[in-house]
């Protein structure tokens, strides 16, 4: 399970404008909530954050200071700006021991298929896989390993190794991956482009004929 931390500071302004003038201010708008708490309004470094994100995914606990004490939390929804992509707000949910929290875990293929030699092409259909866990048993990733397959095999969830305690969410008969055999000349040439409709229109009175 990886970990990050981030400071959070208590905020009392509501509403588009004191939320304008943190960002100005260089903070991010932000609320926690979860197990029974009340949802909390709080701000966050908008350079601290910037930085954080470089390196987390969906499944990273967060450990997030405030007032002096720490939450564990993961990052549920970060709004951002449609074109310039600056966070706007995020929602932290609060972790609690004992209490299974839905994620998406990235899936990290290990390995080389042994049907590359005859020209085989890896599809890595899946990316993530949705899990439930407890908060201490959440993966970092899961590792798939497609060293054995050949030409036309593929690999489903039902097939991957899991980390114990960890439930997976998808359809366990979803593909992770398959080899795909190499394309022939006809498959990877360009469609010939079809030939432009002839023009048919009825006369005009002074056409000749």
């Amino acid at each position: 399970m990886s970990t990050a931390t981030l400071s959070a500071t208590p905020r009392t302004g509501a509403g588009k404008g004191a939320a304008r003038t943190l960002r100005r201010d260089g903070q991010v708008p932000a609320v926690i909530y979860g197990h029974g708490r009340e949802p909390q309004s709080i701000a966050v470094s908008a350079r601290e954050l910037g930085r954080m994100l470089e390196h987390v995914t969906g499944s990273t606990v967060i450990e997030l200071s405030l007032d002096g004490k720490t939450s564990r939390t993961l990052i549920r929804e970060l709004q951002r700006h449609p074109v310039k992509r600056n966070v706007l707000h995020v929602d932290f949910q609060e972790l609690v021991a004992g209490e299974n929290v839905t994620v998406e875990v990235p899936i990290i293929y290990r390995g080389t298929p042994a049907g590359i030699r005859e020209g085989g092409v890896l599809d890595q259909i899946m990316h993530t896989l949705t899990v439930s866990a407890d908060p201490t048993n959440i993966p970092d990733h899961i590792d798939v390993d497609v060293s054995g397959l050949t030409i036309g095999h593929s690999l489903h969830i039902r097939d991957l190794p899991l980390p114990p305690n960890v439930e997976v969410l998808d359809d366990v008969d979803a593909t992770v991956a398959v080899l795909s055999a190499p394309k022939t000349a006809a498959e990877v040439a360009p469609a010939e482009s079809a030939p432009e409709p002839e023009l048919i229109r009825k006369p005009k009175p002074d056409d000749k004929v």
